[in-house]
Parts: C-alpha cells; sequence; structure tokens
C-alpha cells in the first residue's frame, strides 16, 4: 500500500512512467497499475456473487454495519454477532461464512467509493476536537473533524460520536464535496487512526486504510513534531473557534445527520464572511 501511494504521488507530480519504474524498481506494467489504481486491486469478478440464502438479508446487514460506524470499534458488529443477530431475530438459515465473506467483500468495496474532484493549489491542516452535545435526548461527548485552509481560512466541520479511522476518511471526503477542491497536502497530528508507527529515523508507517485514502486522492501528508502543537496551529485554533461558535450554548439536535446539517450551514455562513484587511470573502479567496 505505502509503494502505490509513493508511485502514484511521484507520476502526479512529474515523474514519467519510465522513470518511476527505474527509481522504485519495479515493471513499468506495475507503475501503469499504480497510476491507474489507487489500491491493489486484486482479482476483478466479472460477475457479481449470487447468494440466494444472504440476498435478502444485505440490506439488513448494511444497516447495521452503517450504525457501528457511529460506535466506539470495540463495540461494533463482528461477523459472529452479525450471524447470531440474523439467525435470532431475522430467521436466517444460511451458513456464518457466507456472512464472513459478505462482511469482507464489503470492506474492500467501501476502500474505492471517494470520488476524485480537481486539485488546485493548496494546503490544509486537520485535527479533532472535542465537545458535549445532546443527541436524540442523551448527552454525551461528540468528536469533531475540523479543517482548515489556511491561506482563505476557509473550513469544514463535522461530528462524530468517535474519532475513529472511518470518521477521519468521512470527515475529508465530506470537506471535499463542501470546498469543491482537494488540497495537495495536509498537515496531522501522529494520530493512531492514520500513524501505525513511527519508525527510528521519524519516517511514519501509515494506517492501511488512511494509506490508501491519501493514494486516492493523491494527498501528500505532513505531521508535526509530537508535542509541538504550534505545528499546525491554525486547525488547532479553529477547533477552539468551532467550539465557541458553533457549539455554545450546547448544541440539541434529534440525531448526528440534523447536527452535521447545522455545522455545514455554518461553515457556510463562514464563508460569506470578509475578514479584517481582506477585499474578499473567504469563499472568494
Amino acid at each position: 500500500m505505502e509503494l502505490y501511494l509513493r508511485v502514484r504521488l511521484a507520476v502526479s507530480e512529474g515523474m514519467t512512467k519510465r522513470q518511476a519504474a527505474k527509481h522504485f524498481n519495479i515493471s513499468r506494467d506495475s507503475v501503469a497499475k499504480m497510476v491507474a489504481y489507487s489500491t491493489p486491486p486484486g482479482y476483478q469478478r466479472r460477475s457479481p456473487i449470487r447468494r440466494p440464502k444472504l440476498d435478502a438479508f444485505v440490506s439488513t446487514i448494511d444497516h447495521w454495519l452503517d450504525e457501528d460506524l457511529k460506535v466506539p470499534r470495540k463495540q461494533r458488529h463482528t461477523a459472529k454477532r452479525v450471524f447470531d443477530r440474523l439467525r435470532d431475530e431475522c430467521g436466517f438459515t444460511g451458513g456464518y461464512t457466507i456472512i464472513k465473506d459478505y462482511m469482507r467483500e464489503r470492506d474492500q468495496r467501501r476502500q474505492e467509493v471517494f470520488v476524485p474532484l480537481s486539485h488546485p493549489p493548496g494546503h490544509a491542516q486537520a485535527d479533532f476536537g472535542e465537545a458535549t452535545v445532546v443527541i436524540g435526548g442523551v448527552e454525551q461527548k461528540a468528536r469533531f473533524f475540523v479543517l482548515d485552509l489556511p491561506h482563505s481560512d476557509g473550513c469544514y466541520v463535522r461530528a462524530y460520536p468517535a474519532a475513529v479511522a472511518e470518521a477521519w476518511v468521512d470527515g475529508h471526503i465530506h470537506a471535499f464535496a463542501f470546498l469543491g477542491a482537494v488540497p495537495r497536502s495536509i498537515v496531522y497530528d501522529n494520530d493512531r487512526c492514520l500513524v501505525a508507527k513511527i519508525l527510528p529515523d521519524g519516517t511514519r508507517k501509515r494506517a492501511t486504510l488512511f494509506s490508501g485514502f491519501l493514494s486516492h486522492y493523491l494527498i501528500r501528508d505532513r505531521y508535526g513534531r509530537p508535542g509541538k502543537g504550534n505545528d499546525k496551529g491554525n486547525v488547532e485554533g479553529l477547533v477552539g473557534y468551532a467550539r465557541r461558535n458553533f457549539m455554545v450554548p450546547i448544541p440539541q439536535f434529534p440525531t448526528w445527520d440534523a447536527f452535521n446539517a447545522f455545522l455545514e450551514e455554518q461553515c457556510r455562513k463562514r464563508q460569506r464572511d470578509r475578514l479584517r484587511g481582506e477585499s474578499e470573502t473567504i469563499g472568494e479567496r
């Protein structure tokens, strides 16, 4: 996965496929495949798998797994738990293996659902903040994703029940759609959802999902030094701004979707602001 990212970035920045093959010591066919696919494609089945015993239950499984994105990773459905619930609650008579296979294939598909957008010049910073909210009548902690564009002061904010890897990726996708652009580089902290390990020479070994995301969008990732918040001061300031201006008093909404619709509207209003000393609005810059 790491090699895919490095090759795709090099070619996107002007290296020819022939040069990339020589530089990375791989064949030109391998370079062509890496340029065509953001992650290793593996075997491509010509027709979809037919599972008569499972088809009627797919929508139920998808619903449960989509809801899992709102809860901590350790409390999500395993294949075994999905099998037990389908058997006990829905009358499922199939076997455990087809459940496990479907969930694995579903995870693989979800890694390729990103929609590519344009790449105008620009750099960004991203982080998560925390605030108290009331969702569906229950007071709880929200973890909110923030993407900041320091040059224009543009921003995007989206809230989740937990700052898990899927929330990081989902937050970026919604931010890119809102802003209509993808930054060329983004500064991050060393969150374990993004960085699996920091090697002795300072190189980051990226988490698998995050590496595939970067490869798809051709984003160059940069990282703040551990304990040095000023390395990404813009976004840390924006975390505080969003909490003070978008979440005071404590937000109360019936659902997370309703809360996020409110946050997006606040970001849209901010796009119309004209900061002191600027002749253009944030959205125009």
